[in-house]
């Protein structure tokens, strides 16, 4: 038989691969609205928080600035009188001296409590927006279908959880704040550096055009560099997480120089944009610095022409009626204001590529608290139920074994239950991952409670598809599923999928004890129903043969166990859930025979008295079912026993006796 193509049997995760190939990234955007997204969610939780913080902030910047002021008020006030007066240090001059120290001692002490104040406060409302960023995105995460995990790299996924998150933390904790007081400082300075002089602030102003237009143009290429980073990072976490995954596999094959080169061009692609993000910003400072030094050389040679030759001042004090004259203790001020200037905006500068780096972290966040959750429209659900003295069914909370499901009628208002038996039809089915690749074309198949229904063909045949669609994973484009004569889609998908166990190739074991591992199939399973599952499974034996028993500690997916008693594990997992439907995707086809016939009884104990769908590509092990369906390109072309088939001597008598193989 022809194999199908492998997009025909189930999408694929995507892999980072050289040349920049993988799961699509943001062209270097950042998502619109990110950062009023983000200030809101700030402002919903830490409302009063931020408030003090602004306050604190506020005074901070403006105290910052103090020492200048006391400079011009020290020099004209203090020092030149001392000076210029025949009586020297009078004691007049030394009360204004004390007066000047205590107010400094005053101002400082509350700059000093007022960034204490807001530092402690801020990292409160950045690890308290953390927590809330990642706990909305693991529930978002639980609320996704399956086809997002099937078509995002895992690794890219948890980046957000990681770097995407320390970036957000970093924008809230330190850049953010920098901001807002570096120009509420800004903002401080300009003012009384306008009340001081009109003629040395245009000096200052010259000065700040440069600036910005150096931040623009380096700062800008920092930024763009930065986001790139963030992604170059994710795509680069990805592949490791992959090829960690599949270590023993890239042995196996011999494949680790070919892993070595696919991660070599990813880690140059992070080289590179992170060695451009960070050389942008690590230039931008010293050119700053040295035109903030450059002005302030300015600012004194203009100053000194400008007391030299007595010009009248223009500045807000003059108009207010202030000094008219450019005092010596106005430019000592002004050359201290001017270099706080500088440094100001050289902090702002550096923080650009922080803050773009941020952004772009909030904004991967935010999109994947913005993916589409899995749809429901299902109103019938799933209840414990008891017969009354007529034998009719009715809803108890007591479980009683004996499962319901409960229909509500919107039609005449009324309610009815239907006994949950494992009754599946399916009538007429198509369906594509994609719209233009279809996978199943017209299947129609029926299981009655309690026979065994085997799926056999070759790999992208529809077979674990099949099962795909009975869970709900997947939608069908055309035709119905029918459970207990309920169309599926009218039955509430967590209902649907607690109706339904599941068997798999690959084992998922979650780090935990053997007992919580077993438990995972019914969290209020008691230790005596998970240890009669073990034995039921087959699992009992070898499970008290190991260090502590039931009570083992398991990691890294089980990896101290052989792969039979993982799948015995996972049977035993699927055991004490109690499903009356079973579903076993090929759950021996990886094992040593020997250990597949202990398998084997284990599932045949489970099967019993159950609906169950076998996908095997060991025909021995489909003989006994009830019917075998033979899938070719998502259609069925034979069906029936095992003995009709072989007497049809078509498709499955070939693979039956090795004309054919199962590829």
């Amino acid at each position: 038989m022809a194999e199908a193509k492998s997009y025909e049997q189930k999408p694929r995760a995507i892999r980072p691969m050289r040349g920049g190939r993988g799961m699509p990234v943001p062209k270097g955007a950042i998502k619109k609205g990110t950062f009023k997204r983000l200030f809101k969610m700030i402002a919903k939780y830490y409302k009063w928080q931020l408030v003090a913080v602004v306050t604190c902030i506020l005074l901070s910047s403006v105290g910052s600035l103090v020492s200048s002021v006391y400079m011009q008020m020290l020099v004209d006030n203090v020092i030149e009188p001392a000076l210029s007066d025949t009586g020297g240090f009078t004691a007049a001059l030394k009360a204004r001296l004390t007066g000047l120290i205590l107010m400094m001692v005053v101002v400082y002490g509350i700059v000093i409590l007022a960034s204490f104040a807001y530092t402690r406060i801020m990292a409160t409302v950045t690890q308290g927006m953390l927590y809330r960023l990642r706990t909305e995105m693991f529930a978002k995460m639980q609320t996704l279908p399956i086809k997002y995990f099937d078509t995002h790299a895992h690794g890219d996924i948890m980046s957000s959880y990681t770097n995407d998150t320390d970036a957000t933390r970093q924008l809230i904790g330190q850049s953010l704040p920098t901001l807002f007081s570096s120009s509420l400082t800004l903002i401080t300075s300009v003012i009384i550096m306008l009340t001081y002089s009109f003629w040395l602030s245009l000096v200052v102003v010259f000065s700040t055009l440069i600036m910005s237009f150096v931040v623009k143009k380096i700062g800008g290429n920092s930024a763009k560099f930065m986001v790139a980073q963030q992604t170059s990072l994710a795509r680069e976490e990805g592949f490791v997480e992959e090829m960690m995954k599949g270590q023993k596999v890239v042995k196996v094959f011999t494949h680790e120089e070919k892993a070595r080169e696919e991660f070599d061009a990813l880690n140059e692609k992070l080289y590179h944009d992170s060695q451009r993000a960070h050389a942008f910003g690590n230039i931008l400072g010293p050119i700053l610095n040295n035109i903030g030094n450059f002005t302030y050389v300015l600012l004194a040679i203009v100053g000194g022409i400008l007391f030299a030759i007595g010009a009248r001042n223009i500045g807000l004090s003059s108009i207010f009626g202030g000094a008219q004259t450019l005092g010596i203790g106005v430019i000592v001020a002004f050359l201290g204001i001017s270099r706080n200037f500088t440094q100001i905006v050289n902090q702002m500068s550096q923080q650009i590529s922080m803050v773009a780096m941020g952004m772009a972290g909030a904004s991967r966040v935010f999109t994947v608290m913005d993916e589409q959750p899995e749809t429901d429209d299902g109103y019938v659900t799933l209840v414990n139920a008891k017969r009354d003295e007529n034998g009719e069914l009715t809803e108890t909370e007591k479980r009683t074994g004996l499962w319901a499901w409960k229909h509500y009628h919107k039609a005449d208002g009324t309610t009815t239950y239907t006994e949950l038996k494992g009754d599946i039809v399916m009538d007429g089915v198509d369906f594509g991952y994609v719209p233009e690749k279809q996978v199943l074309s017209d299947v129609s198949l029926y299981a009655k409670p309690g026979q065994k229904i085997a799926f056999v063909g070759a790999t992208g045949a529809g077979k674990t598809t099949i099962t795909n669609l009975i869970n709900r994973f997947y939608d069908i484009a055309d035709g119905k599923i029918r459970y207990d004569g309920i169309n599926i889609n009218k039955i509430h998908k967590s209902d649907l999928r607690r109706s339904l166990g599941i068997v798999l190739q690959d084992v998922n074991l979650f780090t935990g004890t053997v007992m919580e591992n077993i438990r995972y199939g019914r969290l209020d399973a008691t230790d005596e129903e998970c240890i009669a599952a073990a034995k039921l499974a087959n699992a009992d034996g070898f499970i008290r043969r190991l260090p502590d028993g039931y009570d083992t500690m398991l990691t890294n997916n089980g990896s101290n166990l052989s792969q039979g008693q993982r799948q015995l594990l996972s049977i035993a997992r699927a055991a004490v859930a109690d499903p009356p439907v079973m579903i076993l995707d090929e759950a021996t086809s990886s094992i040593d025979t020997r250990t597949e016939a202990l398998v084997q009884g284990g599932m045949d104990k489970l099967m019993k008295g159950r609906t169950v769908f076998v996908i095997a590509h060991r025909l021995s092990t489909v003989r006994n079912s009830d019917a075998i369906m033979v899938l070719d390109h998502g259609r069925i072309i034979e069906r029936g026993t095992h003995e009709q088939l072989i007497a049809q001597k078509g498709t499955y008598y070939q693979l039956y006796t090795g004309v054919f193989e199962l590829e």
